[in-house]
């Protein structure tokens, strides 16, 4: 049989920050795709209506240009295979579930939320592993027809074969194998008629002539499902490659906990988009001859599955910062002050802090200094007192680092950065702890600018940004001031 033309995707969801795993996943579908004379294809995969947002699928967008990961086809530049977002393609989805129920492969489920949830703490009692237990997959048809008459809400279920075995070859992993007995009857189509991830994902991958899978390893264990519904479609499956999870120094999963994970932090830092990529390139793959510095094009040029190590690749943010420092010092002139000036000093930026800073210096040459923090990534946080040695006179260093976490995670939440929106979401989180104004908002003045003598607080945050609010706050959580 002849190779297929090579077409891969990246397909995020629009749920948050633009993460530094989807530009990782990203960089091998692009590279991969430009070995191989092939198309890179932007999916939006924002069936859950509930957490998408128009706001994140733009920053995704923005950020994956910045690092030069372009794509053939996508929601903004459309292409042969479209709608490119899964909510514009939800026909397809009714369509192809009921092929399912018709050929016996899928169900539709009546249980209620009441049932599934005393399922679900009978299984713990038992020490049994959760699933669903197939309850309305025995129901006759007379029974689903009387249910469907009477408008009882359902999901249509996967039909799983109850014994033997599914299997598949990654291209990293060689034969994987899952015992069906294991994998669970999954929801393919929620009650509201938006299809579930492993519904939609597999229908578009087909439709979009999709040739190799490359993803996540988190998706191996779903990968058994996506099988089963290419065979029971009729479909030649594509290729499958999952490639290793990022993680911290501590082999856990990378998360915004313990490291920045938002594309945007890095370039609001001052990460090049080229040393990003080299970077991430880095994460599990090899050039070759221990060679380190490369670029996108040359990575494009010898990109190979057989170089990548399935040994978890550890983000490691002193090495991001040597290859940044390697990839500064070979800018011209005109290159460094054009990246000085869109990046640290735009027009932009000096005229959204100008407001803040001019009744604090009497001279230019004191503009700097006195405003040092909107132009520093980290700060020194020590000596600074976040907390009060009298505890009958202020907060204790615990209670700041609960009161910070709480607070970091609301911030995670918000999407709209504006004054009024951040001036309610601190006020509100004040009044709910019971904190007075002044052992509320002065830790987070010092933890966001590292000064007393600051500007108005919420007005600076809204300047410098939700990413470098949100990665102070962290990363004062972490210093000896808390702890």
């Amino acid at each position: 049989m002849a190779e297929r033309p090579v077409r891969v995707r990246i397909a995020p969801s629009p749920t948050g920050d633009p993460h530094v795993g989807t530009a990782y996943v990203a960089l091998f579908n692009y590279a991969f795709a430009k070995r191989h004379n092939g198309k890179f294809l932007l999916r939006i995969e924002d069936t859950d209506q509930a957490r998408a947002k128009s706001s994140s699928e733009g920053q995704i967008q923005k950020t994956l240009h910045w690092l030069g990961l372009n794509w053939d086809e996508g929601p903004d530049c459309g292409g042969d295979h479209g709608p490119y977002r899964q909510s514009e393609r939800l026909p397809i989805y009714l369509k192809h579930a009921e092929m399912l129920i018709n050929s016996g492969h899928a169900y539709r489920c009546f249980c209620t939320q009441e049932r599934l949830g005393d399922l679900r703490i009978q299984q713990r009692q038992q020490g049994l592993p959760p699933g669903y237990d197939r309850f309305c997959r025995s129901l006759s048809e007379d029974e689903r027809k009387q249910k469907q008459k009477e408008g009882v809400p359902f999901v249509v279920r996967l039909a799983v074969p109850t014994d033997g075995v599914t299997s598949f070859h990654d291209e990293l992993r060689g034969k994987v194998e899952f015992e069906n007995h294991r994998i669970d009857d999954q929801v393919l189509l929620k009650s509201d008629g938006f299809p579930t991830y492993h519904l939609a994902n597999v229908v578009d991958d087909y439709l979009m002539k999709i040739s190799h899978v490359i993803r996540a390893e988190e998706w191996v264990s779903s990968t058994p499902k996506h099988v089963l519904l290419y065979k029971f479609f009729g479909w030649e499956e594509p290729k499958w490659v999952h490639l290793p999870l990022l993680r911290n120094a501590d082999r856990s999963k990378i998360s915004k906990r313990k490291n920045p994970v938002s594309l945007e932090y890095y370039r609001r830092a001052g990460i090049l988009p080229e040393a990003m990529t080299n970077f991430l390139a880095l994460m599990g793959w090899s050039f070759g001859n221990d060679v380190e510095i490369f670029s996108l094009k040359q990575m494009c040029e010898k990109i190979d599955f057989k170089d990548i190590s399935l040994g978890g690749p550890v983000f490691d943010l002193v090495k991001l910062t040597w290859l940044n420092q390697q990839y500064l010092q070979k800018l011209s002139e005109d290159e460094f002050v054009r990246h000085v000036r869109e990046e640290v000093f735009s027009e932009a930026y000096i005229r959204a802090i100008k407001p803040l800073a001019i009744e604090r210096i009497a001279k230019f040459d004191q503009f700097v200094d006195q405003n040092a923090f909107f132009f520093n990534g980290e700060l020194n946080y020590k000596g600074v007192e976040l907390s009060s040695p009298d505890p009958t006179k202020g907060k204790s260093k615990a209670e700041v680092k609960e009161m910070f976490k709480e607070l970091v995670e609301i911030l995670d939440e918000c999407y709209v950065w504006q004054l009024e929106d951040l001036k309610n979401i601190m006020e509100t989180h004040r009044a709910k702890i019971g904190w007075k104004p002044k052992d509320y908002f002065m830790p987070v003045r010092l933890a966001v600018t590292g000064r007393k003598d600051s500007p108005p607080l919420t007005e600076t945050m809204v300047v410098l940004g939700r990413e470098m609010v949100r990665f102070r706050l962290r990363d004062c959580m972490k210093s000896e001031a808390v702890n």
